[in-house]
């Protein structure tokens, strides 16, 4: 038997995972601001953080470098 909480953190899960703004994640979800969202999936965000570091390392890289 698949239970509704299940199926609700697979789908925000699936939101996250294809980059979601945790905004946008937040309204579907129903949440009352961003900051439930965070503190309930935080661990599913970090893992886009890499991914962050090295779009702001290709902005302030010098040319050449």
């Amino acid at each position: 038997m698949v239970m509704f909480h299940a199926l609700r953190h697979t789908h925000a899960s699936a939101l996250i995972a294809s980059k979601q703004d945790v905004a946008q994640v937040s309204r579907r979800l129903g949440h009352g601001s961003p900051a439930v969202t965070l503190r309930i999936y935080a661990h599913l965000f970090n893992t886009l953080d890499s991914a962050a570091a090295i779009a702001i390392e290709s902005v302030l890289r010098k040319p050449g470098d």
